[in-house]
């Protein structure tokens, strides 16, 4: 099965991490997830990341270094799923594909329903956060 790559931004301002939740008739509707999406053929995966979140949410980024990565295999599909560290510029929060955002403390991330493949970068955070 081919390994989708997707890149995602654990995006920070001041003390608090951004989060958004996807929105009904998106797969795995109503869970959270540190946002982001595919690597087109010939983008770097930071160009992608500063894409996605533009198209997403109207959001601008620096984007700083890989922090980390998981695969995970879904039921129907496996993905890569690769996180840079980001730190927040400006946002319109016109939202594309998520239904409600949150800015939380990284502490408070085991408190949301996230992705499978979000997940266990909650403890990459925490771990770098701490």
């Amino acid at each position: 099965m081919e390994v989708i790559k997707v890149v995602c931004g654990i995006i920070y301002h001041q003390e608090s991490i951004f989060i958004a939740r996807r929105k009904e008739g998106k797969s795995m509707a109503g869970k959270w997830e540190f946002p982001g999406g595919k690597i087109h053929d010939g983008e770097s995966q930071k160009e992608a990341l500063k894409r996605e979140l533009f198209e997403e949410l109207g959001m601008e980024v620096i984007v700083g270094e890989k922090i980390g990565s998981n695969m995970h295999q879904y039921e129907n599909f496996h993905i890569e799923l690769i996180a840079y560290k980001c730190e927040f510029a400006k946002a319109t929060y016109s939202m594309t594909d998520h239904d409600e955002y949150k800015w939380v403390e990284p502490k408070s991330l085991s408190e949301f329903e996230f992705t499978d493949a979000d997940i266990p970068l909650i403890n990459i955070i925490n771990g770098i956060s701490e």
